[in-house]
């Protein structure tokens, strides 16, 4: 991981696995039994939307879908913005897009003409959806997440809109699945009860879906027709049984290296103080490239393979850390984040190492660092 290795990145740069991603869409589509909606909101979790939508093999004008290594295409792309569903058609992406974040009713002429499929649960907003020229939509069900949809034990009170405009599916979203798995099965009872209640209002052939990453993990997708995996292609979340690889790797140089004295300080605050003669690199890479600052003391970073804790408080451009007898020099490559040699810090365990959610240090990866992808040819 010497200087020479990276030719045109002098400073700090994001590595993007593509073929990773790849394998974990085949791992959680195994799982799940279902087609997935892959999540590629907030710019693919940090990674890249357009370039994670087109190794998944999603259309775009100047191709088809393609599976990818036995992967089946995309059922559609989710997305939680209609900027992003934008940004998507306008790199030529054909299609379907599935935007599960509740849209304001002016929005929903916007999204018609982006040919965004919206997530209703209002009954004025069913309407207007249909008087906006909106053809396919999917119906959301709050079955406990208490965020966004129409309450599990008040469907009822839609069943004249569904009738009038039928969905073309109907989702709920599990709020604690990795954390509390009773609570899964409570809310995916609510969901078929809520189902029940609209037998007859429901089309025959409406496609249900509730699994995210960790309901794929806890094996609720193959009772539904779609899946809607995220941060698990991503290669973080919910590990145990999925054989998921990692997708990111943050890297930078090291821009400077120094003698520390006994006594000596490190960083802002003065809350490092070195016990003995230690040799301290300066990594190019702070809280303002998404290296965050919770990791000040306690995060970890690879030089030459070699764990080399973080002294003192990350700053905003630079993350100090105590490389004694690695023998590191001014212009190494330094990973803050994923696979140098046999060692790999993960994104789960870089963001339990700083009291954070891996989703949270995920999407905060691209505030300036660039993306280089593997492989570049699938990225443009």
């Amino acid at each position: 991981m010497r200087g020479g290795i990276y030719p045109g990145s002098d400073r700090a740069w994001l590595e993007v696995d593509l073929e990773a991603v790849r394998h974990n869409a085949a791992r959680l589509r195994q799982r799940a039994g279902a087609p997935l909606v892959p999540m590629i909101k907030a710019d693919g979790y940090g990674t890249g939307a357009v370039a994670v939508a087109r190794a998944l093999g999603a259309s775009f004008g100047d191709r088809g879908a393609m599976a990818p290594d036995g992967v089946d295409p995309p059922w559609a792309l989710g997305i939680a913005t209609l900027d992003e569903a934008e940004s998507l058609r306008q790199a030529g992406c054909t299609s379907r897009v599935l935007c599960t974040t509740p849209l304001l009713p002016e929005a929903l002429p916007r999204a018609a003409a982006l040919g965004v499929r919206p997530a209703l649960h209002r009954a004025g907003d069913i309407a207007r959806w249909a008087e906006a020229g909106g053809e396919a939509w999917h119906l959301a069900i709050d079955t406990g997440m208490s965020r966004a949809g129409v309450r599990w034990d008040a469907v009822a009170a839609l069943r004249a809109a569904l009738l009038a405009h039928p969905p073309e599916g109907v989702f709920t979203h599990f709020h604690s699945a990795d954390e509390l798995p009773d609570t899964q099965r409570v809310q995916e009872a609510r969901f078929r009860g809520a189902l029940a209640e609209l037998a007859d209002a429901l089309p025959s052939g409406v496609l249900r879906h509730v699994a995210n990453s960790a309901g794929i993990a806890g094996g609720e997708g193959a009772a539904w027709d779609l899946a809607r995996p995220g941060i698990g292609l991503y290669g973080a979340g919910p590990e145990e049984g999925l054989g998921l690889a990692p997708v990111v790797h943050l890297r930078a140089r090291l821009v400077d290296l120094r003698r520390i004295e006994p006594r000596e300080t490190v960083s802002y605050g003065a809350t490092w103080t070195a016990d003995a003669p230690r040799d301290v690199a300066t990594v190019a890479a702070g809280y303002g490239d998404g290296y965050r600052r919770h990791l000040s003391n306690r995060g970890t970073v690879l030089v030459r393979g070699i764990p080399c804790p973080v002294v003192g408080r990350v700053t905003m451009d630079m993350t100090m850390v105590d490389v004694t007898g690695v023998g590191a020099a001014v212009g190494d490559v330094a990973t803050l984040i994923g696979r140098d040699g046999d060692q790999c810090l993960t994104v789960n365990a870089v963001a339990e190492a700083g009291g954070l959610s891996p989703y949270e240090l995920l999407v905060g990866l691209r505030l300036r660092v660039p993306p280089r992808y593997r492989p570049v040819a699938d990225a443009s």
